[in-house]
């Protein structure tokens, strides 16, 4: 008999009912790729969340195992970049969205789809970053390139209290901006203040329709929220300013106005995960490995075993979450 693994399976019936169940595959139900991955570790992320609570359309594959990233060993190859024995991180790519992903003991995937493990990092730390982690990278990266520097002002950073969120203050506080944590749970204060947040704004006061132009505030941010929050971002940013936007948990409208584009000369930066170039990927792994506090990583991770996803799921899209969470295989 071949050898089997569980896996978290997402199905949905003749009347578009969805269920979750978890069950055994062997790596003949895999789909097509030319590496096979032994999953050591991945991670929940609001997506993940979503998808497995079926309350936004993630899914568009039936039947289909979830799980947007992880982190593993190359079982088999027959790609030139990779041979067995290789340490290999996945972020993205439809992954959990249309191919089968990383809630399950083996995942086969192309190979371009891969990057190689940091040096400084394992397999559990690697996903105690995850996707949430390496797009709080991204982001930062983008405002650096817009030359958005420490020395211009303070940054926001919003959903502070979730994953991106959290790696995103660990990061811009190490590299020495002032950061301001904007969350809706007052509870977590603390624990953003030990990451490095200067200062804690409530979500309601970014939460109500915005101004066209408001009191300069901030000369950068991350936003993970959309709708009106992102709309008052924008219109308390300094002159010739920047946030970096990334997510929609507040919705995906904007309702603002052109005003702080044509008269402080603003830049609204879209950052993208899923599809971002390889060369992209390795920079952004790399300056993690690098310049995340080990300490502060492990502070903000939470560790569960398989048998807790659907329940973990469930709880990051209620917002109970907190920082990351590392599932161990």
């Amino acid at each position: 008999m071949p050898d089997t693994f569980k896996a978290i399976l997402i199905s949905r019936d003749a009347d578009k009912r969805q269920s979750v169940e978890i069950t055994e595959l062997t790596e003949a139900d895999l789909m097509d790729g030319d590496v096979t991955v032994r999953v050591e570790a991945t991670t929940i992320n609001y997506k993940d969340g979503l998808a497995i609570t079926g309350k936004a359309p993630v899914v568009r594959r039936w039947p289909l195992v979830p799980g947007i990233d992880f982190a593993g060993t190359v079982l088999s190859s027959a790609h030139p970049d990779w041979k067995e024995g290789d340490k290999v991180i996945l972020n993205g790519w439809g992954v959990g969205e249309t191919h089968f992903g990383a809630y399950a003991g083996r995942a086969r995937v192309k190979g371009e789809w891969l990057v190689p493990l940091p040096d400084a990092l394992t397999t559990t730390e690697a996903m105690a970053i995850g996707t949430a982690g390496y797009t709080a990278m991204l982001c930062v990266m983008a405002l650096e390139r817009h030359g958005i520097l420490p020395e211009h002002g303070p940054v926001v950073v919003t959903g502070a209290a979730g994953g991106v969120g959290s790696v995103a203050l660990a990061l811009l506080s190490r590299l020495g901006y002032r950061v301001l944590a904007s969350t809706g749970r007052a509870a977590e204060s603390d624990y953003l203040r030990a990451l490095g947040a200067s200062e804690i704004i409530s979500r309601d006061e970014l939460s109500a329709p915005a101004r066209p132009l408001g009191k300069e505030r901030w000369a950068g941010g991350i936003d993970v929220v959309g709708s009106h929050t992102l709309a008052n971002l924008l219109s308390m940013t300094s002159y010739g300013g920047a946030i970096a936007a990334c997510g929609l948990a507040g919705g995906m409208d904007l309702p603002g106005s052109v005003a702080p584009f044509i008269l402080r000369g603003v830049s609204l930066l879209g950052v993208d995960s899923v599809m971002a170039p390889k060369d992209i990927r390795l920079q952004a792994w790399r300056r993690l490995a690098s310049h995340l506090d080990p300490a502060k990583l492990a502070a903000l991770t939470t560790t569960i075993g398989f048998g807790e996803i659907v329940e973990a799921a469930r709880d990051i899209v209620d917002g109970k979450v907190r920082g990351r969470v590392v599932v161990t295989m």
